[in-house]
């Protein structure tokens, strides 16, 4: 009867864990992607106040929410703050024709989305809009798709490198998981810049290093905190890492679209994790001369922190346990 039941168990658990993973997956990316809407994409608006409140009105009764609007005095300063990545489009209103400049490396979604609704609206009143495209894609990567899959293969690799080394090396010391740690964050910085340099023709000498430095960065800020709670939780830490930091991680950025097309609750998250800093990140190296960057450094930085933590915490339980189980023998 134990047999049985053995044999019994040894194929239900493999399927009630597939079972798992398929409601977890169709119940987080389908409640983030079945009704994708714009959310509050930042417009700069340049032109006298009485056009740009005029436009920002009717937007603001027809389209509640679609646009963040900031009103600028000149279209230097919506240039300046496009170039500082404040807004994702400007829309100059001069005495002339009415212009909308757009940066490319915001991304397809957004500005896709922003010239095609400003061009109907000023279409329909009688007016031609022009389009001037700024901050544009490399031309070996002309949406931004290699970046982003850049991010993908970055965080999960770094999240398999840590299963394979809990397979192989469940007791192994800390200096052990440290050593592969920070020896896959360089490796994972120079192969993937220069994978993703090989695809797309190469990028200058300065981006390609800083987006080496981010990729280990974000290997490192991962793997630490997926090495913590697989060191802390063995298995089921190694689950929960890939939970959060690849599913919900990746999930939450939006993909190459971007956070702005998600639901609240997943837009809420995007700020606070490693994927969709990442990918902004590098779009501010290659595109906007280094804007944009310093959030994104500084939240992986929180996320290597907590990784550390996490690590000396299981270092500690791992410690007490030992100690415990050799006062025994001791004490015979």
């Amino acid at each position: 009867m134990k047999d049985r039941s053995q044999a019994v168990e040894s194929v239900l658990a493999p399927i009630a864990a597939g079972l798992l993973v398929l409601v977890t997956l169709l119940g987080l990316i389908g409640t983030a992607i079945r009704d994708p809407r714009p959310h509050h994409i930042p417009v700069g608006v340049a032109g006298p106040p009485p056009a740009v409140a005029q436009i920002t009105d009717a937007f603001s009764s027809k389209a509640p929410g679609t646009f963040q609007f900031t009103a600028y005095t000149s279209e230097d300063q919506a240039r300046a703050a496009l170039d500082a990545r404040d807004v994702d489009a400007a829309l100059v209103l001069t005495a002339g024709a009415p212009k909308l400049i757009v940066a490319g490396a915001a991304g397809d979604a957004i500005t896709g989305l922003t010239t095609a609704v400003f061009t109907q609206v000023f279409s329909a009143q009688g007016a031609q809009l022009a389009v001037e495209v700024t901050h544009p894609f490399a031309s070996g990567d002309p949406h931004g798709l290699v970046l982003f899959f850049l991010v993908l293969a970055t965080i999960v690799a770094t999240f398999v490198v840590q299963a394979i080394l809990l397979a192989r090396g469940r007791a192994a010391r800390l200096s052990t998981w440290l050593g592969v740690v920070v020896g896959w964050a360089l490796a994972a910085g120079l192969t993937g810049v220069g994978m993703s340099a090989w695809i797309v023709g190469g990028y200058d000498f300065t981006g390609a290093a800083a987006m080496a430095g981010l990729i280990a960065l974000a290997a490192l800020a991962t793997g630490s905190v997926t090495a913590g709670l697989t060191r802390l939780l063995a298995e089921p830490g190694l689950g929960l890492a890939g939970l959060v930091v690849v599913l919900l991680d990746l999930i939450s950025s939006g993909g190459p679209a971007g956070q702005e097309f998600l639901p609240d609750a997943y837009r809420a998250l995007s700020p606070w994790m490693p994927a969709g800093q990442l990918f902004s990140a590098f779009r501010g190296a290659l595109y906007f001369d280094g804007s944009g960057v310093a959030t994104p450094v500084f939240v992986l930085g929180a996320w290597l922190l907590a990784g550390l933590v996490l690590m000396l915490v299981a270092e500690a339980v791992r410690n007490r346990v030992r100690a415990a189980a050799a006062m025994p023998a001791v004490a015979r």
